[in-house]
């Protein structure tokens, strides 16, 4: 026997995760894109083992678009997960758990990775490295 009015429960596309649950989804996620990052840190060192000729290709990939969006994507998860994870250590001192210490720190996580990926950047261009 059906039940017409029996509820649902949420599904993915109706149910909206709080921010605070984005945030520590993204946490994970940049802690696997800097591990993957290491890897790539690790064949810059092989390349540059192998000589300079080596090095210099490897250096090419680095500055083509694809290189550049994955040094961007490398640096913002960086700076991510460092403000994340002191974050995470006021946490563990059982500081800033309300509702609202917890949403201005969400606020602050973001702007903060977003500045200092900015700043980075913005300084590499400059010096011209």
């Amino acid at each position: 026997m059906k039940h017409k009015h029996k509820p649902i429960s949420p599904h993915l596309q109706v149910y909206r995760l709080p921010v605070t649950a984005l945030m520590s989804i993204s946490h994970r996620v940049t802690g696997v894109g800097l591990s993957l990052g290491m890897i790539l840190l690790a064949f810059w060192v092989i390349f540059a083992a192998f000589g300079a000729s080596a090095y210099e290709d490897f250096h090419y990939f680095l500055s083509s678009w694809l290189g550049l969006v994955i040094l961007f994507g490398f640096s913002f998860s960086l700076f991510y997960h460092l403000c994340n994870g002191l974050r995470h250590l006021f946490w563990d001192a059982g500081k800033f758990f309300d509702l609202e210490a917890t949403r201005i720190s969400d606020i602050i996580v973001l702007i903060s990775s977003i500045l200092m990926t900015a700043l980075t950047w913005l300084s590499v261009s400059w010096w011209g490295a």
